[in-house]
């Protein structure tokens, strides 16, 4: 008969189990503690070969004034297209060698241990994700997600973004001010406001227009000591309240969230600011595999530890990059 002090846990279950509880956690941990996740739209699919984003790209060229019998223009012209992204997949391990389980046998150390485990694996998974957000797409050999220095790139006029070459097709480039080389100068407090004046004016469609400026520690440092002379105050209601450092901008017509993204350990590129247009910018996340457990248990013969994997799949995409800028220098 077993000694009563013998408890019989089924590891593999009980780290699946503690992955799952906690990937709700994580996929929120990620959208809440990036800036850029946290203001732009988070939609999920369902399913296919790539992530359709459907645009439009020019203005129906049978509008047209008439009267009386005038024959009216019912030509056919096409105004719609579709920027087709690459499911991108990511994945984190959390491992038990025989060893470590018969050490942490009791139910109380065994819990302990996973769960230091899985909150390792969340703040792995949220730094390469919060990195991957401001990637050009090349990391990995080309399998990490495509992100702003892609999709907002300095340098707009080459390059392939959702399948459509930005070389031939002018209309699909974002705006791109280089301090280094405009007359203005360098980014400085007397400066700044300037350069953001003129990249939302510049930006402004109609009602819409830049919503989001996201902005490392240095050119969120000209602006906020631009505003100090005015003792402009930042805002502790809407987003900024969960925890970002904002700033309010007004400009075109518009009040405009400008966040620092930097800080410590800041992901955005230093010395740069994006202008988004949050309408056109998509966190695309596979609604079957966002921080979800990845299948059993995995165990190789002939090594005594358990695995479990947590996965994710998606991508970020845009459906108007010519929306965007980006200021830098």
């Amino acid at each position: 008969m077993a000694s009563p002090q013998v408890q019989s846990i089924d590891w593999g279950d009980v780290v699946t189990t503690t992955l799952e509880n906690r990937s709700k956690t994580l996929a929120d941990n990620i959208t809440n503690n990036n800036a850029l996740l946290e203001y732009i739209s988070t939609e999920t699919f369902d399913g296919g070969r790539e992530i359709i984003q459907e645009l439009s790209y020019g203005a129906n060229q049978t509008f047209m004034f008439y009267s009386g019998y005038e024959f009216l223009n019912v030509s056919l012209n096409d105004t719609m297209t579709a920027a087709r992204y690459p499911i991108k997949q990511a994945a984190i391990s959390v491992v038990l060698s025989g060893l470590e389980q018969i050490q942490n046998s009791g139910m109380s150390a065994m819990k302990n241990l996973i769960q230091q485990r899985v909150k390792n694996a969340e703040a792995t998974f949220w730094n390469q994700m919060s990195a991957a957000i401001y990637s050009d797409g090349t990391g990995w050999g080309g399998k990490q997600i495509n992100g702003l220095a892609a999709m907002i790139s300095k340098a707009p006029t080459s390059g392939v973004v959702g399948g459509i070459d930005r070389a031939s097709q002018v209309w699909w480039r974002n705006v791109s001010v280089n301090a280094n080389t405009d007359a203005r100068g360098l980014i400085t407090a007397t400066n700044v406001q300037s350069y953001f004046n003129s990249t939302c004016i510049g930006l402004k469609r109609n009602s819409q227009g830049v919503d989001t400026i996201v902005a490392d520690n240095n050119i969120y440092l000209s602006y906020l000591s631009s505003l100090q002379a005015i003792q402009r105050i930042t805002t502790d209601r809407g987003k900024q309240g969960i925890g970002f450092t904002g700033l309010k901008y007004f400009g075109a017509g518009k009040e405009v969230d400008v966040i620092l993204d930097g800080g410590k350990n800041g992901q955005i590129p230093t010395n740069t600011a994006y202008f988004i247009n949050s309408e056109y910018i998509h966190y695309r996340p596979y609604s079957g595999r966002n921080f979800k457990v990845i299948g059993g248990d995995r165990q190789n013969i002939n090594q005594d530890a358990i695995v479990r994997l947590m996965g994710w799949a998606g991508n970020l995409t845009t459906d108007g990059p010519q929306y965007q800028a980006v200021l830098w220098q």
